[in-house]
């Protein structure tokens, strides 16, 4: 595996599993790992064989498992997962499940032939489920906030919205008329239910992408005492009492 010099690989077609999914989650946050393993791996239809922490054990994982779907991270230490998605995608279907939602990565994920993209917070447990059969069975499987970054900027701001976006193609050929059908099912984000306010939710963004107090006050140029009250505000609003129940809660994975 040469992560500097990936080859651009159609995904191929696997055999159709014959039990539960089998599934590698690869992640370099362990709460977010141990979440989805735990949530993935306590149902009757899917079950977790190994986790990875960057691209390169993902791809070692796969390699050795042989699972049935790849969940992947975009960002992560050492090996990416834009990096990985090639060597992966011709030993499994890959997901990209991450933060990333940028225009540039997401078309880059589907133009390497990711099989669907999720982004953190707009599914639930059933979506998530769903989405994981739909890209084993060769359908894609889009998140609405993929999808918007997918759109022009003045998609939806006037009545150019009506004009068909011109969308990258991806290895399984998805039509505008796809994502915009993906778009409607996927619904509104269930973060909306834990009424964060703006701040808050960029805070808790920042939380769970593994960031300290010190880190999360230079990124949002606050100061660390403000932090600790926003995260005093956000812990009884989502019912925990730390920054791992926390998390877990708004990945949807608790």
């Amino acid at each position: 595996m040469n992560p500097r010099n990936p080859r651009r690989e159609t995904p191929m077609r696997f055999p159709p599993p014959t039990g539960p999914l089998r599934l590698v989650v690869a992640d370099d946050n362990p709460v977010v790992r141990a979440g989805l393993t735990a949530l993935l791996s306590g149902r009757e239809d899917t079950t977790v064989v190994a986790e990875a922490a960057d691209g390169r054990e993902a791809y070692e994982a796969a390699l050795l498992h042989r699972p049935d779907v790849v969940l992947l991270d975009v960002r992560m230490p050492g090996v990416d997962g834009i990096s990985a998605l090639p060597h992966l995608v011709r030993l499994a279907p890959v997901m990209m499940l991450t933060y990333s939602h940028e225009g540039e990565t997401v078309r880059e994920a589907l133009r390497l032939g990711a099989g669907g993209y999720l982004v953190h917070g707009e599914f639930d447990t059933e979506q998530l489920v769903r989405a994981v059969r739909d890209v084993c069975e060769g359908r894609p499987h889009v998140t609405s906030g993929a999808v918007r970054a997918l759109l022009p900027p003045a998609v939806g701001a006037d009545a150019s919205a009506h004009t068909e976006p011109e969308l990258p193609t991806p290895a399984w050929d998805m039509s505008a008329k796809t994502l915009s059908q993906m778009q409607s099912s996927m619904g509104q984000s269930f973060r909306s239910s834990f009424q964060l306010s703006t701040r808050e939710a960029e805070i808790m963004d920042l939380i769970a992408s593994g960031m300290t107090n010190h880190q999360i006050a230079a990124t949002c140029f606050i100061s660390e005492k403000t932090v600790k009250n926003h995260i005093n505000h956000i812990f009884a609003k989502l019912h925990t009492t730390n920054r791992s129940q926390a998390t877990a809660k708004w990945l949807g994975v608790a």
